[in-house]
């Protein structure tokens, strides 16, 4: 470490209990979005991977 660098320890938050619950439900309301997206992303690798998969898988039994 450099000699001009210090170590920051927290020892605690004093944060007021009604700002802590409009924080946590700001987190809750933006995470909605977040995961409609992670579902769509997901949806789509599926229908990807799906349909390569699906050719060689079932190919004997035509």
């Amino acid at each position: 470490m450099d000699e001009n660098s210090r170590k920051i320890v927290i020892s605690g938050i004093d944060i007021p209990f009604v700002d802590l619950v409009f924080l946590l439900v700001k987190i809750a309301l933006a995470s909605i979005p977040a995961m409609i997206i992670i579902y769509f992303v997901f949806a789509l690798f599926t229908m990807l991977f799906g349909g390569v998969f699906n050719i060689f898988m079932f190919k004997g039994m035509l």
